[in-house]
This record gives C-alpha cells, structure tokens and sequence, in this order.
C-alpha cells in the first residue's frame, strides 16, 4: 500500500530507523524522550497499584468483618424470619443477626468508651471473615456466652488480658421510662485485629445472647447481615432480589450504601492523585515534540531525499509521526513494565527501605522507622492490578505523544527539498 508516493511499511521502517538510529542522526533525541516518558509512567502505575490495593485491602475488611456485603433492617414487624428467603437465594454464603450500641468498658487501666457489637456465635468462623481476621490471643469463638472478643488496640487501652474479666456497661430504659446504667461481667475469650486500626480500635464482640442482655432494644441498633459469593458485582442485583422476595417490611442495603462516604473519599483521592500523575505525561509529551523538532532539522537531508522522490508532504509528515507513536510505545511499554514489576513488590520493597532507614536511624540513635504505619495503613498492601486502567494509562501516553509530535512533523512535510539541497 502506498501513499504519496511511499508505502506505509517503507515510513515505518525509516520511523524505526531514526528510534534506533545511531546518536549522531538524531536518534538520541526520542530515545531520550521515551525515557521521560517510562520514568514518568512509573510512579503513575505504581500509584495506581498501591492506591487500589489500600482500597481494595481496607474495603474488604469493612465489608468482610464490619457491615457485611449486604444489610437488612426491619422496617415494620411482619413476624417473619429473613433467614430462609436469604438462602434460597443462589450465591447467597450466609446470614448472621447482629445488634449494636455503644457502651464502656471497665478494664484494669480505666474507662473506654467501645462500639459493641453481638453477632451469631459462627459469624467469624465464616471464611471471608477468617481470611481477614488476625487471632492476636486466644480464639475468636463466642459459642458460649459470658466471654468477649476486644480489638488488639482496645484491649491495650483497657488493661485486658486473655482469661481476665471486664465489666461493660450500657443504658437501660426502665418501664416507666427512666435511663440507668446497666453493667454486666464478661471474660476476655480473644484479643483480634482486622490488619486495620480504625476498623477494631473500638472493638468489643460479644455472642447473640449476652447482648440481648447487656443492649437494650431501644439504645441499639438490629439488623440481619448476609453474605454473598461476588460482593463487588452481585450485591445490587442480590439485593433486589432480597427485596422483592422480603416485601416492604424489610429495607435492604449494599455495602455500597453503607459505606457510601467513605468509598468515594477513597476514589477521589485515586482519581486526584492520578489526574497530578498524569500532568508529568504531559510534561512527557512534549519532550516528545522537542524531540520530533530536533530529529526535524538533524534529518534534513533525508527529507530532501524523500521529497525529491516523489514523497508528498503528508507522507513526509507521516514518517515523523510514527517515528513519535514508536517513541510513545517504547517509552510506554517500558515505563508500564517496571510500574508493573515495581508495583508487584511493593511489600518487599517497602519493608526492604524501612529496615535499611531503620538501620541508620539507630546509628544515631533513632527509632524504628515506618513508611506505612499499621497504626493508619494496612500492614501488607494488597496487589491488585487494573488491567483496563493500565491500558487506557498506555494508550493516553501514546495519543499525547503523537498528539505533541503533530507541528513538527507537519513542518517537515512543508519543507522544500530544493532548498535544503542548495544549502547542504
């Protein structure tokens, strides 16, 4: 196939040429472009591994161990049970009744305030619980009532100790309608952690009976928490289904909802980081211009040559545009590539600095050094690689550079090989 004069095979391989082309004929000029733009790829990819990964890691707690992938409230009394219309649905792994208010907990350090929460005694056996739920001390197991779980931070508040008794207290309404205090002794059965401080630092789990002891109906919050096999792609439709099959005494909730705020708090700062990540490209990009304008006027004569043989300006511009898109891919394709093993390594890479800062930090007496702090982070950063995300990242660096390239290679086209000619 031809055009202008040249066939589109023949303007690639001169495109690949100049990329490969030795220094001196201005190669230099887009491999040194292609090199901005993969160390500017780098950290984008590498964000964009460590920011879905802290998402994705804190989100499957909450949804795993706090509010379940799905919620149901009791928004009339029917009198009946939602459990078997839940499990008749497919992809339905279970459902737990769940109460919940606040309360004290008086341990052997004082007074802390705690979120309470009384869950069927196998909620935590369940394995996405499990797969998330670190046993600190003790067992997560609250088959018997009269024992307690705390969070790992919690119980360093409260002075508990496994095997040690606590007293909780909460509010009670009387039947003439007054409020008093209600208190009632627990042994500490486990000490847990989620992997994520904010999620348990008010921890405080007790069985199903105990807090329809301790939690007064009116101070607390019942509802039922379910379960499915695809929380992230299922949970709208497994929810409409519940519905329906409910009735209107039952108001059901994704995780989604519940967690509203909080989810779109974490994608906003993703997109925003992203949006910053990407103004370097740009930067990138027109490297790439410059660099397209240098290669211009180093292959002059090349130009005169083309056009002498019958080229046609488009064509001519033609060669420089796919010299551009080679640049964009390369740069690309090696920029993505290490985002991509850098990001695969990030706990190992991250854990690797720390102990090296660690290590001069005690040379002059220093403390531990921490990158990611547990205290507010996740201890192990998820991997998890948006493959749609990452080809659109690529594909973006390669149009801006193709984009940038447009000008100059529009100039070279309108060159007159006469005149270059004469002159050289």
């Amino acid at each position: 196939m031809k055009a202008g004069g040249v066939p589109v095979t023949a303007e690639l391989f001169i495109a690949f040429r100049y990329l490969l082309g030795r220094a001196k004929e201005g190669g230099r000029y887009l491999r040194g472009a292609a090199l901005g733009i993969a160390l500017s790829l780098i950290p984008i990819v590498v964000t964009l591994i460590v920011a879905d990964g802290m998402i994705r890691g804190i989100t499957d707690r909450y949804i795993e161990l706090g509010t379940g992938h799905l919620r149901l409230r009791r928004y009339f009394d029917s009198g009946e049970s939602p459990g078997d219309a839940a499990r008749n649905i497919p992809g339905v792994r279970g459902i737990w009744r769940e109460r919940q208010g606040i309360g004290i907990v008086l341990g052997a350090k004082g007074k802390t305030g705690v979120a309470i929460r009384a869950v069927d005694g196998d909620f935590f056996a369940e394995p996405g619980s499990r797969r998330f739920l670190t046993v600190i001390d003790g067992a997560a197991d609250l088959d018997v009532p009269g024992g307690v779980l705390l969070g790992e931070e919690l119980a360093a508040s409260a002075g508990a100790e496994l095997g040690k008794t606590i007293h909780i207290m909460s509010l009670r309404r009387t039947a003439s309608g007054a409020v008093l205090p209600r208190t009632i002794p627990l042994t500490v059965r486990g000490i847990v952690s989620s992997g994520y401080r904010e999620l348990d630092a008010l921890w405080c789990i007790i069985s199903a009976e105990d807090g329809d002891r301790l939690l007064d109906a009116s101070f607390a919050d019942d509802f039922y928490t379910v379960k499915i096999d695809a929380p992230y792609t299922k949970a709208g439709e497994t929810a409409w289904r519940l519905a329906e099959l409910l009735g209107p005494a039952w108001e059901v909730y994704t995780w989604k909802e519940l967690q509203f705020s909080q989810y779109r708090s974490y994608e906003s700062t993703r997109q925003i980081l992203l949006f910053i990540m990407a103004m370097v490209v740009l930067v990138a990009a027109v490297h790439v211009s410059s660099a397209t304008s240098m290669l211009v006027i180093e292959r002059r004569r090349d130009i005169a040559v083309l056009k002498a043989g019958g080229a046609s300006p488009a064509a001519t511009g033609r060669v420089f545009m796919f010299a551009s898109f080679l640049t964009g891919l390369l740069g690309a394709g090696a920029g993505i590539a290490a985002g991509l093993l850098i990001g695969y390594f990030i706990n190992p890479l991250i854990h690797g600095l720390e102990a090296a800062l660690s290590f001069f930090s005690s040379l002059f007496h220093g403390g531990e050094v921490k990158i990611l702090d547990p205290g507010y982070y996740l201890a192990e950063i998820p991997v998890v690689i948006d493959w749609r995300m990452v080809f659109l990242i690529g594909l973006f660096t390669v149009l801006c550079s193709v984009l940038a390239s447009y000008l100059p290679a529009r100039g070279a086209g309108k060159l007159k090989p006469m005149e270059i000619l004469r002159r050289f």
